[in-house]
């Protein structure tokens, strides 16, 4: 039922995805409602095109009625793993939803392991396991959602909201960070072509820092790229 993070604590991972108890029993609506309660997650997915893949014909069928009650459209249907994963890669769905259970050679687990590694699309899978093994399966595939078979449509609105949702912040979160560490990079490469250059001519933090941003200038070429021309240069001159 839906989406969790690596970090999640048990606790979080049977919220996320919705597990009954006796002590906490809980709908579709009531996991969703509690999420968004906690400021985790905001219903705001009108809209999404989805990646439908089940081996199933029938049971793709039933899934596109229900994805078109909610508003969403299915931009493709693939019966096999090797399949769904060239529609993935060429489509650019906003949701893939999936079998567990495919034809060899690539199971729904392969298929979600990959399309989340490339960051295509956040994966929902859907089995007629028991919720116990969904921890796992989420754990072990990277999907962002888990559906217990028969689908209803009071949990699959909130599994394709969440689950888009939480893609969007992964990747927003991951190309943040890696815009930091280059930011990061390149002050580290100026610290060090500031000090190769005050020690070589003799100036000043101020003036060797000057230096760089006038031959950026110059060269029409970022501060960091002259930096490490000056390195490569002193370490070739020994």
């Amino acid at each position: 039922m839906v989406a969790l993070t690596a970090e999640a604590s048990s606790f979080e991972k049977m919220l996320l995805l919705g597990v009954h108890t006796e002590s906490f029993p809980m709908t579709g609506v009531m996991h969703f409602l509690l999420l968004r309660s906690l400021g985790k997650y905001s219903y705001n997915v009108r809209h999404a095109n989805v990646l439908i893949v089940d081996d199933d014909p029938v049971a793709r069928l039933d899934l596109r009625t229900l994805l078109m009650e909610l508003g969403h459209s299915v931009i493709g249907e693939a019966d096999s793993g090797g399949q769904a994963l060239s529609l993935a890669r060429s489509l650019k769905p906003d949701a893939v939803l999936m079998d567990i259970v495919l034809g060899s050679p690539l199971s729904g687990l392969d298929v979600a392991r990959t399309v989340s590694t490339e960051r295509i699309a956040p994966v929902i899978l859907f089995s007629g396991t028991a919720t116990a093994d969904a921890i796992a399966v989420l754990d072990a595939s990277g999907a962002m959602g888990f559906l217990s078979k028969p689908i209803r449509v009071s949990d699959l609105a909130p599994s394709i909201a969440i689950a888009v949702a939480r893609f969007k912040e992964l990747v927003t979160l991951e190309t943040e960070i890696k815009a930091l560490n280059e930011r990061m990079e390149a002050r580290k490469l100026v610290g060090r072509a500031k000090a190769i250059l005050m020690e070589k001519h003799g100036l000043t933090e101020r003036e060797a820092f000057y230096r760089i941003q006038t031959q950026s200038t110059a060269l029409g070429k970022a501060s960091h790229e002259i930096a490490r021309a000056i390195i490569t240069a002193s370490e070739l001159a020994g």
